[in-house]
């Protein structure tokens, strides 16, 4: 096969699974602007299904809280995740060789095992029905996983990078924040996506932790759908309002998340 007829085949294939990919975003799109209730797509677009879904579903409010939970969440477990990362992957803690598989065990535990004795236990702190508690909660299971990725990426970049900078004077903070992270951005940026992704997402613990005016957005769509599970539109239209923030956060860094994601297979 020559070198033309393969690049050919290369694009036919990928244009058919191109399509089959986007075969159901279309239709949910179309099912979202229908006037019909059941869905089916027409040639009168009906805008407004929109604005219906998000005064029914009170998403106003909704959303301001999972984007409350979700920009805190994303915040402090980056800025651990760098931390632990930094400290696993460059400057050798004492006791690594235990302290980091223990840290690991966290990506491993379901949270439905542990869904029960953790509301009981936050009950009895006072922080069930509240933000902080959900936020506590999402970090801590988001913290291992941002871990065992920034140490990753911590251990590719060339170790005479911090060799340099240690000669030069800087301290482990200094090197850290002013040298190491911004040769790290390609890895940050994918660990944030996946970060905002899990969270904004997250249905079961908002739906366990969190009540009445705390509603998260999942929570919402969830109620918004069963009061109008016959209206095929409505609930399309909702369903893209919820996963707009993540469709538009993954468009603007989608290069820098592939190339964060290809970053650890480079090594010195």
């Amino acid at each position: 096969m020559s070198a033309r007829s393969e690049k050919i085949w290369n694009y036919v294939i990928l244009t058919v699974m191109a399509l089959i990919v986007l075969w159901p975003v279309g239709t949910f799109i179309a099912a979202a602007v229908s006037p019909d209730r059941a869905g089916r797509p027409s040639a009168d677009l009906q805008w407004g299904n929109f604005a219906t879904a998000w005064t029914n579903a009170d998403f106003a409010r909704s959303m301001t809280v999972s984007l409350t939970i979700t920009v805190v969440v994303v915040i402090v477990g980056t800025v651990l995740a760098l931390l632990g990362g930094y400290a696993f992957g460059v400057l050798g803690v004492v006791g690594d060789r235990v302290l980091f598989p223990v840290i690991l065990l966290g990506m491993m535990i379901s949270l439905e095992a542990i869904i029960v004795p953790l509301y009981y236990q936050f009950r009895s702190l006072g922080l069930t029905d509240s933000l902080l508690g959900v936020i506590l909660i999402h970090v801590g299971m988001g913290v291992p996983f941002g871990v065992f990725w920034m140490r990753a990426a911590f251990r590719a970049l060339p170790r005479a990078i911090f060799e340099s900078a240690e000669m030069d004077g800087a301290g482990p903070l200094r090197t850290l924040w002013s040298i190491a992270v911004p040769n790290l951005m390609p890895a940050v940026y994918t660990f944030i996506l996946l970060s905002f992704m899990w969270t904004w997402n997250d249905y079961f613990l908002s739906l366990v932790f969190l009540h009445g005016d705390n509603q998260t957005a999942t929570v919402a769509l969830g109620v918004f759908q069963g009061r109008y599970v016959t209206q095929i539109n409505l609930m399309a239209a909702g369903g893209l309002i919820v996963a707009a923030p993540v469709l538009i956060l993954y468009v603007i860094f989608q290069r820098r998340f592939i190339s964060g994601m290809l970053a650890g297979a480079i090594k010195e």
